[in-house]
């Protein structure tokens, strides 16, 4: 059984991947049916057991969006968010995991679109990851 569309997890930091979000909504854009947004104060507060719980409880693949680095309104979450997003992927990659199912984006409170674009070029990785799975 092929699932239509992978589960995402989104960790959207409030002040600017989420107002993204909400600026997409906006613009009446779609995104995906099954891609869930969860709101965070800030990337930074995004711990690497929420990622593998997510990843565990069978999402497909987790995006953390969040300010621009230089314009975190926490001063260095996001800087902190990304270096955590690296070792994470380090870690995955030990444990069979394809680090790819984990991705990190910079998405301002205007960019909509490039919040519908980034959810779904992601969608579409995690859909090829899946296709190879299948094919090994």
């Amino acid at each position: 059984m092929t699932k239509a569309e992978p589960v995402i997890i989104i960790f959207a930091c409030q002040w600017c991947a989420y107002q993204g979000a909400d600026d997409a909504g906006n613009q009446k854009c779609f995104y995906l049916p099954k891609a869930y947004i969860i709101k965070v104060p800030c990337t930074g507060r995004v711990e690497l057991e929420f990622i593998i719980e997510a990843l565990k409880r069978g999402a497909d693949g987790v995006l953390i969006g969040g300010c621009y680095l230089g314009d975190c309104h926490y001063r260095d979450g996001n800087q902190k968010a990304k270096m955590r997003i690296t070792l994470l992927k380090r870690v995955l990659k030990d444990m069979g995991i394809e680090p790819e199912r984990v991705q990190i984006e910079w998405i301002s409170a205007n960019e909509g679109k490039k919040f519908v674009k980034t959810v779904k070029e992601f969608a579409l990785k995690i859909k090829n990851l899946e296709k190879i799975e299948k094919n090994e």
